[in-house]
C-alpha cells in the first residue's frame, strides 16, 4: 500500500495525465528501491482502484487511467453497504446541499437541460396505476436530481449529491419504499419540481433555494413514513 501511494504521488509530481504510459517494471524497481513482488502487488492495487490500466501485446504496458464517476460511486457504495443507512441519514445531507445547488444553477442551465428536466417530470404526470409504475416513478423522480447534480460547476458538490441520489434510489428499490403508493409524495414531489424548473429558468436563485428546501423537508417527512410502513410490515411478517 505504501508503494502504491508513492507511485500515485510520483504520477502527480510528474504531471502525468490519463493515457500517459508509466515506467516499466525494471525502472519502477530501481526508482522505488523495492523488490519485484512488491512493485507488482502495488501495481495490482492501483489497477484494482482503477487508477492504472494495463494492456498487453504490442504497445502494451501500464497507463494512467482516470477513474470514472460510475466506478468511484460503486467503490464508495461498497463502503456504505453494511452501514445500515436510513432515510434520515441521506436527507440530512440532501437538505443541506441541494438547496445551494439549486440556487447556484438558477439562470445558468441550457435549454436542452431544462427540456430534459421537463421530460423527466412528464414520466410521472399522473399517479401510478400499478406498483411497478410506482417504483419507476420514484426512480425517475430521483433522476431529476441527478440531472441537476451533473450540471454543478463544483465537481465535489455534484458528485456527493449524485452519489446520495444513487444511494436513495437503491434504498427505495431494495426496501420497497415505493409500497404502498403514496399519493401525497407523488403530488408534492411533482409540484415542487415544476416550480423549481420555473425558478431555474427565470434565474431566481433565492426562490430556487427556498423551493428545494421545502421539497427536501417534505420528501424527508413522507419518505420517513414509507420507511416506518416498511418496518411495520417486516415486523408483522
Amino acid at each position: 500500500m505504501q508503494v502504491a501511494e508513492a507511485i500515485k504521488d510520483w504520477v502527480v509530481e510528474q504531471g502525468l495525465q490519463a493515457g500517459d504510459r508509466l515506467p516499466g517494471e525494471a525502472e519502477l524497481i530501481e526508482r522505488f528501491g523495492m523488490a519485484k513482488g512488491t512493485i507488482r502487488e502495488a501495481m495490482r492495487i492501483l489497477e484494482a482502484q482503477g487508477l492504472i490500466k494495463t494492456r498487453t501485446g504490442p504497445g502494451g504496458g501500464s497507463f494512467v487511467h482516470e477513474v470514472s464517476q460510475q466506478r468511484a460511486k460503486a467503490l464508495l457504495g461498497n463502503y456504505f453497504y453494511f452501514k445500515d443507512l436510513t432515510i434520515g441519514d441521506i436527507y440530512q445531507l440532501r437538505l443541506t446541499l441541494e438547496p445551494e445547488l439549486a440556487a447556484s444553477l438558477a439562470g445558468k442551465l441550457s435549454q436542452s437541460t431544462l427540456d430534459l428536466l421537463e421530460k423527466t417530470t412528464a414520466e410521472y404526470v399522473e399517479p401510478a396505476a400499478t406498483l411497478d409504475e410506482e417504483r419507476d416513478q420514484h426512480v425517475a423522480s430521483l433522476r431529476f436530481h441527478a440531472i441537476l447534480a451533473n450540471q454543478s460547476q463544483n465537481p465535489l458538490l455534484g458528485f456527493v449529491i449524485d452519489f446520495m441520489v444513487n444511494l436513495l434510489t437503491d434504498l427505495t428499490v431494495y426496501r420497497r419504499l415505493y409500497s404502498p403508493p403514496n399519493i401525497e409524495l407523488w403530488k408534492q414531489g411533482r409540484d415542487h419540481q415544476q416550480q423549481l424548473i420555473a425558478a431555474l429558468r427565470n434565474g431566481e436563485a433565492d426562490k430556487a433555494r427556498a423551493i428545494m428546501t421545502d421539497h427536501m423537508k417534505t420528501a424527508w417527512k413522507l419518505m420517513r413514513q414509507q420507511e416506518v410502513e416498511m418496518e411495520s410490515r417486516f415486523i408483522s411478517e
